[in-house]
């Protein structure tokens, strides 16, 4: 990393807010195509400064590992970070067992609280400027005895303390809103890589094709034909 890209850096996670950065990124006389380049090219290197260092970390691994070895595994995030779960959540549930989505509706964090096991994993997704919900479920959850995994934008982010592995993404835009590209990318390398070492994950899916036929889910192939 440059000195620029340092200083770069410093001065991104000093605009908290998605209005502070609004104003310091958007200008009323830059054009579409000059906008566009810089989103693109912000994106790019966020993308790939991501999977460079998580490459050489080994944390993937080491997280994809974490949730085959849980007898449950909870997903949770708060805000924008709600979609990143549901995304990894929709993912594991196609392979895995027992994977739960904690969005506080259908499942909130007290009835998980209340019956955690050493064999329980929670993924949380905590991204500036950090939940509170999350980060108290997170500490409540390891002090009750279940492990976290955590993946966060910043490696002082809440909870790296106390997570057994952490996955960190770049988010750095170009725009007002932090960049989601890096982390959907990250949840993709972890389902896949869980995937590919699950037990039954071949059975699942095929089952799951089936049902999704009698079902009717999807739109049959011949009528994707006739329109075409």
């Amino acid at each position: 990393m440059t000195t620029d890209d340092f200083d770069d850096g410093e001065r991104d996670r000093s605009l908290v807010s998605p209005g502070e950065r609004y104003g310091d990124r958007f200008r009323t006389n830059i054009s579409a195509e000059a906008l566009q380049a810089r989103v693109i090219e912000a994106e790019t290197r966020a993308l790939a400064r991501t999977f460079e260092e998580l490459g050489r970390s080994g944390d993937v691994p080491r997280a994809a590992a974490l949730i085959l070895g849980a007898r449950r595994r909870y997903i949770t995030g708060r805000g924008k970070a709600a979609a990143y779960a549901e995304l990894l959540g929709a993912d594991l549930g196609a392979t895995l067992s027992n994977v739960f989505l904690v969005d506080g509706r259908a499942l909130t964090p007290l009835t998980v609280l209340t019956d955690v096991r050493a064999s329980d994993v929670l993924v949380a997704f905590t991204m500036r400027r950090y939940r509170e919900e999350t980060v108290r479920f997170g500490e409540l959850f390891h002090e009750a005895g279940g492990q976290l995994l955590l993946i966060t934008d910043s490696a002082d982010a809440p909870l790296t303390d106390i997570a057994a592995t952490v996955i960190h993404v770049h988010t750095r835009s170009a725009s007002y809103a932090d960049s989601p590209t890096a982390v959907a990318a990250a949840c993709h390398l972890l389902s896949t890589l869980t995937t590919a070492s699950a037990k039954g994950a071949r059975r699942r899916l095929t089952v799951r094709d089936e049902l999704a036929s009698a079902l009717h889910l999807y739109r049959p192939e011949s009528d994707k034909e006739r329109h075409a």
